[in-house]
């Protein structure tokens, strides 16, 4: 009975570690593809801006139609940069990411993977403008730096033993304010204002960073079919997506070298 008794308090918990071992790196293997499709559409973001500020803009004046900040712009850049067509490509990722929020329940993998492709590839039209405010060196620089704080904050969101929760929900609604305030200042045109939300703006977003990571791992389940483990790591990719995409624009503003 002694020899039954010994073996038997032995196998809980070595099968309990195995559980722990195989909840483990099945999380690992989910974040890991959180990151990837993160990756992924940066550089397709980055791919499309460059790709269409290249097109729309030359550096021969004899084939400039128009110029802004000092770029010669091509036939394409008047249409892309001066036309009502702006607004299309401004508006076009935040109708898209909505369609992809509310219907990604009812999507495949593959959809909505596409989806967040094609997201990710308007985005980086709608940013194509930041080449003609900024140097192409500080923009570079700044993505290094956002890339840096994003690692940082991330992994401290991972690994962090502390409930963020409270602090999240404090940061949605300093999110709504920032939004807001945003607004208005489009018609202030308010200096003074536009530093202060550019600077909540990049304590919002680094706070966003580490919540979001942490809620995006307390979402993994090892029990997830291969359907809805897909779908989690796709909206859980987007969310950190946004957040690098948003931190890096509130620090262009401020570490960005204007053109003029």
């Amino acid at each position: 009975m002694a020899d039954k008794w010994n073996s038997g308090t032995r196998s809980v918990p070595l099968s309990r570690g195995r559980a722990d071992v195989a909840i483990d790196q099945g999380l690992r293997s989910y974040m890991l593809r959180v990151y990837n499709l993160m990756a992924i559409g940066l550089a397709i973001t980055g791919v499309a801006a460059y790709g269409l500020f290249s097109m729309a803009t030359t550096s021969d004046p004899s084939l400039a139609v128009a110029s802004i900040h000092g770029v010669g712009l091509t036939q394409l850049g008047v249409t892309v940069f001066t036309s009502p067509l702006r607004w299309v490509l401004m508006f076009a990722p935040l109708a898209l990411v909505m369609f992809l929020s509310f219907r990604v329940d009812r999507m495949s993998t593959q959809t909505a993977q596409t989806t967040f492709w094609a997201y990710a590839a308007l985005v980086g039209f709608s940013l194509s403008t930041i080449f003609l405010v900024y140097t192409q060196e500080s923009i570079v620089q700044v993505f290094f730096v956002t890339a840096a704080s994003f690692g940082a904050l991330s992994l401290f969101g991972y690994t962090t033993k502390r409930d963020l929760s409270a602090m999240g929900s404090f940061l949605i609604m300093g999110l709504f304010g920032l939004i807001i305030a945003s607004l208005v200042n489009i018609f202030l045109a308010s200096s003074a204002l536009s530093f202060a939300i550019s600077a909540i703006g990049v304590l919002l977003f680094a706070g966003l960073t580490a919540w979001d990571t942490q809620r995006i791992k307390e979402l993994y389940w090892e029990g997830d079919d291969t359907l809805v483990a897909g779908r989690k790591a796709i909206m859980g990719a987007l969310t950190l997506y946004l957040d690098f995409i948003n931190l890096f624009m509130f620090l262009l503003r401020f570490l960005g070298t204007s053109r003029n």
